[in-house]
Formats: structure tokens, sequence, C-alpha cells
């Protein structure tokens, strides 16, 4: 089922493993250095530099924007580079995650635990997903150079549910199937 989800968002409970999701709203940047910084300064108290509140983490490893663009290629990076941040920044009220891959038990188990949700970028995409990027503006940690955290202005940007907020998982064998069925 093809399903539209506007971010930032607060019910996610009718989409399943399986469906297509396609995401329209702001959409937050964010690999594993981001990841390390986020959980270290939550655990001194501080704030991160946007509200987690409904909104949604893409794993993407950006390229430089060519003129009349938002933002270069921009394909999702494996995503269990993330897993041993997820469960912690998920428990601080982080809820949807964007990327590419499975995700390890404690990841399944925290999305599960705190009604998350894991989306599936496809791998190879990156121009085709660029092209659903209105606009790119850094948010925080600059130093980071290209994986700075991020936050996209998006529209239809094409998913697939891997992960529900039940924790019900969409197997690889599924997505493989489906994919080439359709």
């Amino acid at each position: 089922m093809e399903k539209t989800l506007i971010l930032p968002s607060n019910d996610w409970s009718d989409i399943f493993p399986g469906d297509k999701v396609n995401l329209t709203g702001k959409l937050y940047v964010g690999r594993d250095q981001v990841h390390r910084i986020l959980t270290e300064e939550l655990k001194k108290g501080t704030l991160p530099p946007f509200s987690f509140e409904g909104n949604a983490i893409y794993y993407m490893g950006p390229s430089p924007a060519r003129e009349g663009c938002a933002i270069g290629s921009a394909g999702p990076t494996t995503s269990r580079r993330m897993d041993p941040f997820s469960p912690y920044l998920l428990s601080k009220g982080l809820k949807i995650m964007v990327g590419k891959g499975p995700r390890g038990e404690e990841v399944v188990k925290a999305i599960k635990d705190f009604g998350g949700l894991y989306l599936q970028a496809f791998g190879g995409c990156g121009a085709l997903y660029s092209s659903r990027i209105l606009s790119s503006r850094i948010v925080a940690y600059p130093f980071l150079g290209p994986e700075a955290l991020l936050e996209l202005e998006v529209k239809d940007f094409p998913t697939v549910c891997i992960i529900d907020s039940r924790g019900d998982v969409y197997s690889p064998r599924d997505l493989m199937r489906d994919t080439i069925s359709s």
C-alpha cells in the first residue's frame, strides 16, 4: 500500500512493514558522527539542535550541489553504523529513521518499545532522492563538513517501511520479491 507521511508527524500507526511511504516536509540528515555528538550532548543535559518530536532523521551521504540544485546526489548510507546510538536516541524522543539496510536486534526492540519507525531508502538512487529535495541547510555541527546535521525540505521522497511501530519487520526477501513484482 502507498502512503504519504507529512513531516513532522506523530501518527504513523497506519504504516505497516512493506508499505511504500512518501515523505513530505522537513527531513533531518545525520550520520554516525552526528549521532555520536547528539548522544554525548543529551547525556550532558544539552537539548538537541532540532526537536525530535515527530521528526525524522535520514542517514545520507550528501555530495556538493550542482548549479540550480538544492543538493547533489542524496543516496542513503548504511544504517547499521547508527545502531550503537539509535536505542538511546529513540529513548530520548527520536521516532523516525530513514536509511539503508537491516537494523540490529536492539534497534528493533527500541523501535517497538518507543513506538518508532524505520523506513528504507534505496541505494543507487541518489539522483532520484536529490530531485525530491527542495532545499537544504546546515542546522548544526558545520565542522563535520559534508557530515554536518542538515535540514532538508522534501516532497514525495520515496521509502519503504521496514520496521513499524509495533516492531514488525519486513524482511529483505520480502523487499526483493515485492520490488521485482511491482
